[in-house]
């Protein structure tokens, strides 16, 4: 507290000018200092509310990204299972036709199985007629022609 100096009718005027002068002047600093805080406190509270925006914004983002993720894994897994579908189905199909072209072979084998022993028995008669005709020649007679 502040003491001032006293003189006829009260205290000195000069000193209480000074004084008030003094309690002006810092009362301006602190309310310069008070607008300027609150200057920075409302740049602050913007940054704030910019960077609460910019958060909400990647949250959102991340989620998008989630769900597209899990549609992509979901879209891929179908993808999969149709295509594990269509090579079963496929491999179905070449192991039958696999089993339809061997039973063709098998037949055609036994065809030619049965061919070959008709062929073997034709010349077995053919070789056989022979040898009796090659007997019979010498059963002819000779006197007959003399």
């Amino acid at each position: 507290m502040k003491n001032f100096n006293t003189v006829t009718n009260g205290y000195d005027k000069n000193e209480v000018n000074a004084f008030v002068n003094e309690v002006t002047n810092e009362y301006e600093d602190i309310l310069n200092k008070l607008k300027s805080k609150e200057k920075e406190i409302a740049f602050l509270q913007s940054e704030l509310n910019r960077y609460k925006d910019i958060e909400t914004t990647m949250n959102k983002a991340v989620l998008i990204a989630e769900d597209s993720s899990n549609q992509i894994k979901r879209i891929a897994k179908e993808e999969a299972n149709l295509i594990i579908d269509n090579a079963k189905k496929n491999a179905s199909q070449i192991v039958n036709d696999a089993l339809i072209k061997a039973e063709k072979t098998e037949i055609e084998v036994d065809n030619l199985r049965r061919s070959i022993k008709l062929y073997k028995a034709r010349i077995k008669e053919v070789v056989s007629e022979q040898l009796t005709m090659v007997d019979d020649v010498d059963n002819i007679k000779l006197d007959e022609r003399d």
